[in-house]
């Protein structure tokens, strides 16, 4: 970035633009501060094809549809994201240095809302299945709009049967498909028994057919499902605060205070790529945090 802005201090920068950073640049915004929103345009939200658990949508809603509005509230306050993504972050002295190929910012606080990348199962078409809900990400979220259907669980089987017994509370016939090799626990093998959920070894083949999963088994025998949840992990991406030394948790997620405030003193993080609840209510909550601790540590700005 060159021209007079090239040595701009922002009062904060913000990572990201799902529903955690756009809910911390309105925060931000109305507080009268001066901020930067930058976006690499991958928010995880934009999968969701209804999300009928986002609070204030009774009818549900779309997650682009859900994006779009809330950036549309950010511009009403002069917020624009800026597509990019941020190659290194840094601290130098009393800023923060950010650097997106050519371009650079500076900022006296940080706060990071980069989300986190599922894993997705090896299945031709698996992003129009997402869409149609033959695949699903998340059982908190939409477990209730699977209600009686058959599902199937793919993923480590001594991890998916929790995730399989959890979805018993939405319907009968729940399935896991192990997508490994490796023997069930006792442990596990009573689990799933005590609530009634099949076991099925890993499969040849996993493939959608007219709006079904159908799991082919190495002796030919085939399971359809009316929708499948992959239960295969998620990437945190804080490859931006573990190069600043920042704290995680055992499953690579950031660890924050109260305030959100990572370990590193004027980073904040929130969303999912925070160690919590994955949810956008929640991810929501954080920004507001978030932004409101930022907000109170800047200097006074008085009108």
């Amino acid at each position: 970035m060159t021209g007079p802005d090239a040595m701009r201090v922002y009062d904060c920068l913000i990572i990201g633009a799902g529903p955690a950073g756009l809910t911390a640049a309105n925060y931000l915004a109305r507080f009268r501060r001066d901020i930067v929103l930058v976006d690499a345009g991958a928010s995880r939200a934009r999968w969701i094809p209804t999300s009928h658990n986002c609070p204030g949508f009774p009818s549900g809603v779309g997650g682009n549809e859900l994006l779009a509005r809330l950036r549309a509230q950010a511009e009403t306050y002069g917020v624009q994201a800026v597509p990019a993504r941020i190659d290194s972050l840094r601290r130098e002295a009393d800023r923060f240095v950010a650097d997106a190929g050519d371009a650079c910012w500076h900022a006296r606080l940080v706060i990071l809302a980069c989300g986190v990348v599922d894993k997705l199962p090896e299945i031709d078409g698996v992003e129009a299945a997402i869409d149609t809900g033959a695949v699903r990400l998340c059982a908190i979220c939409d477990g209730y709009e699977a209600r009686d259907e058959r599902i199937g669980v793919y993923g480590p089987a001594n991890e998916a049967v929790g995730h399989a017994v959890f979805l018993r509370t939405f319907s009968r016939s729940v399935t896991v498909v192990a997508s490994d090799t490796d023997a069930l626990s006792g442990d596990k093998v009573a689990q799933a028994r005590d609530a009634g959920v099949v076991l099925l070894p890993r499969p040849d083949s996993i493939r959608i057919d007219t709006g079904r999963c159908i799991a082919t088994l190495a002796n030919g025998e085939r399971h359809a499902f009316d929708t499948l949840y992959p239960v295969l992990g998620s990437d945190a991406q804080t490859g931006l605060a573990l190069a600043l030394g920042a704290r995680c948790d055992d499953n690579g997620e950031l660890v924050t205070d109260r305030e959100q405030q990572t370990s590193v003193d004027g980073l904040y993080a929130c969303g999912d790529m925070v160690s919590a609840l994955n949810q956008i209510s929640v991810a929501v909550g954080h920004a507001a945090i978030a932004a409101t601790a930022v907000h109170n540590r800047l200097p006074v700005n008085l009108r």
